[in-house]
C-alpha cells in the first residue's frame, strides 16, 4: 500500500505533513520537516514517495529536490542539550513546533497530519497517524526532507569528528560507533542521557574520583 492523499482530502483548507527523524540515536540533534504538497504534484512523488526508511539513499536525495523544488517545506530541531534536558519525547515535540512554525512563515495551516500517535503542541487542529509515513503524501514527504536533511547533517558533522562512522551509521548505536566512543571518547555531539554515553560517563566519574 502506497501513501496518497486521503487523509489530506478529509481534511478543510491547507493541510500540511509533519514528520521526524533522529529519536534513537546515540548522537545528533532531532530534527523534523513540516510540508505542504501541491495538488498539482509531479507524477515521480504520486508514484515513488514513501516513507523514507523504505527508500533508498539515492531515491532519498533525489526526491528530497523534487519536493524542495514544488512544495512549501519549513524545518526544525532539537540539539542534543535539549534532547538531555527535555527528554526525547519532548525534543521531538520541540522539533516539530519549530518546523511547523517555520512553514507558517510562508502559508496559513489549518490542519497538521502528525506521524505516530503521540500529539505535539501546534497552534492547529492535529490529526496523528500511525505509521502515516506510508499512508499519507505529505507526511511522506516530511520523513524524506527530515531524513535528508539530517544524514547531511550527520555526514558533515564526521568530518570533524572522525572515527565514529557518522557518515554512515549517522550517529546511531551500531557496533563501529560504540567501539569508537569507547576508544576515542565522547563527543559534544553525543547524548549524555542515552545508554551507552550515560555509562560512558558513570566510568569516567568513578576514574576521577578514584
Amino acid at each position: 500500500m502506497s501513501p496518497d492523499f486521503s487523509f489530506e482530502h478529509a481534511l478543510e483548507g491547507t493541510v500540511c505533513g509533519i514528520d521526524e527523524v533522529g529519536r534513537g540515536p546515540l548522537a545528533g540533534p532531532v530534527v523534523a520537516a513540516a510540508v505542504i504538497l501541491p495538488a498539482a504534484l509531479p507524477a515521480v512523488l504520486r508514484t515513488d514517495l514513501n516513507d523514507s526508511k523504505l527508500l533508498s539513499a539515492k531515491k532519498r536525495e533525489s526526491l528530497f529536490e523534487v519536493i524542495h523544488a514544488c512544495a512549501l517545506v519549513g524545518l526544525g530541531e532539537a540539539d542534543v542539550e535539549e534532547i538531555d534536558r527535555l527528554n526525547i519525547l519532548q525534543a521531538t515535540f520541540l522539533a516539530m513546533r519549530r518546523a511547523f512554525e517555520a512553514l507558517r512563515e510562508k502559508a496559513n495551516v489549518d490542519w497538521a497530519l502528525v506521524d505516530g500517535n503521540q500529539r505535539p503542541p501546534l497552534s492547529c487542529p492535529v490529526q496523528c497517524i500511525v505509521r502515516g509515513d506510508g499512508r499519507s503524501l505529505s507526511i511522506a514527504a516530511a520523513s524524506v526532507v527530515a531524513k535528508v536533511t539530517r544524514d547531511r547533517q550527520m555526514c558533515a558533522l564526521s568530518s570533524v569528528f572522525p572515527g565514529y562512522g557518522w557518515e554512515r551509521n549517522v550517529g546511531y548505536g551500531t557496533a563501529e560507533h560504540i567501539e569508537a566512543i569507547h576508544r576515542q571518547g565522547i563527543t559534544p555531539h553525543h547524548r549524555p542521557s542515552f545508554s551507552p554515553i550515560a555509562d560512558l560517563f558513570k566510568k569516567l566519574q568513578v576514574s576521577a574520583c578514584s
